[in-house]
């Protein structure tokens, strides 16, 4: 017999507009009996069928709804929902590079699918999706017949879920590296190894947007594979490409010789100890770019994020020339926009520099995020006029 889980009064409000979370503590009871990772069946206290998703009693996150009807958890769901999502790249002008599936958004969750070329990287972040692995292989077979798949579960989010971290290939054949292009540059991938999925791909449009206001010297810090440091390359007299994975780097000097670009140096070391010796050293960029990682993962580190994106955005604007540019993200959803501000606002007041906004973004359309689910909103672009 399914489960049938059955939750605390007035707990189905924020699941009814949308959100596809159920947490253990929302729960008042569960009867029946199944596998745990099995579809189970919400319902409200009062017995209202709200939907049914995967079920895993060793995770905070009880249940993930993904199914609003009488449809089951077939083939043929799986099929219609990856070809449904991967439709509205296509629509937007997607084809070689991109996200195909981003989870929650396209009503899939705990699934990531990207798109590097022929090559198709999966993750599967929860009990319930890693247990349909092989069903959604077949699916991305059927649909696309690529050359291969590789699974990039290696995340720490899966301990959460009572399930190792793992690398593989699934499919195919998969090279070390993958061969993009991006904004007109050739990108060599490292699915194997790189970060996330190999590539930060929610950041496309705002490379792009970034080439305009990197023209004299440029610093790129958390450069990772070049993606800002190409961009800013093919309008910038030069470009000091930073970052303290050697790996990174050596991708970085790949990826501009695949392009005959010759204005990029690598310069290996902590962000945070460069910004400071530049300063100290008065050295001054035309545009200095910061990208790092989410410095927060979750809200209890906030305080500590917080501090962390001061120091380097506070650095970074007082090595910026007078009517250059700063060009500052933030990854991690924890770090609201309004909190991001505030933190500029001070670096701004600390800094003695008169700045302006000049552009703001957030992730790419291929990330898209839902109204009622504030942690698929998470990426903050923001460029900033130094005067």
């Amino acid at each position: 017999m399914a489960y049938k889980v059955f939750l605390k009064k007035n707990e189905e409000k924020r699941i009814l507009s949308g959100h596809s979370w159920v947490y253990a503590n929302e729960v008042a009871k569960i009867e029946g009996k199944d596998k745990n990772g099995s579809l189970a069946e919400v319902y409200s206290l009062d017995g209202r069928f709200i939907g049914k998703g995967y079920i895993n009693h060793a995770s905070k996150i009880l249940i993930r709804i993904f199914i609003h009807g009488s449809e089951t958890d077939d083939e043929q769901l799986y099929l219609d929902r990856i070809k449904h999502a991967d439709d509205y790249r296509i629509k937007l002008g997607y084809n070689n590079c991109y996200r195909m599936v981003f989870a929650e958004a396209d009503n899939l969750p705990a699934l990531i699918i990207d798109k590097y070329g022929e090559v198709l990287v999966i993750q599967c972040l929860s009990l319930g999706i890693d247990l349909h692995k092989e069903m959604i292989c077949n699916c991305l077979i059927k649909l696309f017949n690529p050359k291969g798949i590789y699974e990039r579960s290696d995340v720490a989010v899966r301990k959460k879920e009572g399930l190792a971290e793992i690398k593989q290939v699934l499919y195919g054949e998969v090279p070390d590296f993958c061969e993009i292009e991006e904004n007109g540059i050739k990108m060599l991938v490292d699915v194997k190894n790189g970060q996330k999925t190999g590539y930060f791909l929610d950041q496309k449009e705002n490379r792009l947007a970034a080439r305009k206001y990197c023209t004299g010297e440029v610093l790129d810090c958390f450069c990772n594979s070049g993606g800002f440091s190409l961009n800013a390359s093919l309008n910038a007299k030069s470009v000091t490409a930073c970052d303290i994975s050697q790996l990174a780097l050596k991708n970085v000097e790949e990826n501009a010789k695949l392009n005959g670009i010759r204005n990029i140096t690598a310069l290996c070391g902590d962000v945070f100890e460069i910004l400071r010796n530049f300063k100290k050293d008065k050295r001054l960029f035309d545009t200095v770019i910061l990208d790092p990682p989410a410095f927060c993962k979750t809200a209890d580190e906030i305080k500590d994020a917080y501090r962390g994106y001061k120091d380097i955005n506070l650095n970074a604007m007082k090595i910026v020339r007078s009517g250059g540019f700063l060009i500052t993200c933030s990854c991690s959803h924890y770090m609201s926009s309004i909190l991001f501000e505030k933190m500029l606002i001070e670096c701004a007041k600390e800094s003695g520099r008169t700045v302006r906004f000049a552009e703001v973004k957030g992730q790419a359309p291929d990330h898209p995020a839902l109204l009622c689910a504030e942690e698929t909103q998470y990426l903050k672009f923001y460029v900033i006029h130094v005067i």
